[in-house]
């Protein structure tokens, strides 16, 4: 008998159709091991090849990509949505206009954190704002070991980032979805209309921002590929199963399998967005990634 597969995934209405066996994996045995908080599974997926299918953060994909881990990108988003909310300030200081922060400090759990890529993304393109006319704070180290941050990220000792902001060492501060929701209650976005802007945004580029994909080990794709179909086709029964627990938000509309025009835009934006934010050293070929796994839709 083959050895279980190990697949990390968070806890999302279409992963845990598969955890709890309502979508079946026909054709392969898997364990689901758990980790509370998430993050530090993605580190370890990435320094210790520890699990054998992982959920993925983008640019902790793209950072491992390019230094070379033996990883494949699988074309499926867990998780995803648009991210002008994400950058906030404390509600009884100065109103900032995003075009405001260069020569500032802006807090953010890590430099290669996906949100915060999105949020660089579209400061540059949106308002002139670069990465390095910001000095990002961080509290915690990117997940690919190989990486060194550029010399405008500082390392705080604060553990989290809306500390940052509280403690006024920093102007403003990148928070995630699930931190806008808790160490982010009451802090509010330095965009006016930030969801009109996001929604603006998915209008010009034709996709929606993609946080979470999935990826396999290369030598588990290589050796065990009819494995990695039945987890991916049972993923994506399960995410065409959950369609209606979904809305039409950004982030409803941003959980999709498959290859498709709009993962291909969205890893396209992302990939250059991580060139210019000095992520990656360089060009990401989304076509090189895309033919690893065109199997998988056959």
């Amino acid at each position: 008998m083959s050895t279980p597969l190990k697949v990390m995934l968070g806890n999302h209405p279409h992963t845990r159709q598969l955890k709890n066996g309502t979508v079946p994996v026909d054709g392969a045995d898997c364990q689901y091991p758990e980790a509370s908080p998430l993050p530090p599974a993605f580190a370890r997926m990435v320094r210790d090849l520890a699990y054998d299918i992982c959920e993925m953060p983008l640019a902790t994909y793209l950072q491992a990509r390019d230094a070379g881990i033996p990883l494949t990108l699988l074309p499926a988003v867990l998780v995803g949505s648009t991210h002008h909310r994400s950058l906030t300030r404390l509600p009884e200081g100065p109103e900032l206009s995003p075009g405001d922060l260069v020569g500032r400090r802006v807090g953010v759990r890590a430099y290669g954190q996906t949100t915060g890529l999105w949020v660089r993304g579209w400061l540059q393109e949106e308002y002139g704002v670069k990465s390095s006319d910001v000095t990002w704070v961080t509290t915690e180290d990117v997940h690919v070991a190989q990486y060194v941050n550029p010399p405008y990220v500082q390392r705080s000792k604060a553990e989290r980032v809306a500390d940052l902001l509280r403690s006024h060492d920093v102007s403003a501060a990148v928070l995630g979805p699930k931190a806008i929701g808790g160490q982010g209650a009451g802090l509010v976005p330095l965009v006016a209309d930030a969801e009109n802007a996001g929604l603006a945004w998915i209008e010009r580029h034709g996709t929606v921002p993609a946080n979470h994909l999935m990826v396999v080990r290369d030598d588990i794709l290589r050796t065990r590929p009819d494995a990695v179909l039945a987890v991916y086709r049972a993923l994506k029964k399960a995410i065409a199963d959950t369609a209606d627990e979904r809305d039409d938000s950004p982030a409803g509309r941003a959980v999709t399998a498959g290859w498709s025009d709009q993962l291909t835009k969205c890893l396209e934006i992302g990939g250059r967005y991580a060139l210019e934010q000095g992520l990656v050293t360089e060009p990401v070929d989304v076509a090189a990634i895309e033919r690893k796994t065109t199997f998988l839709d056959r």
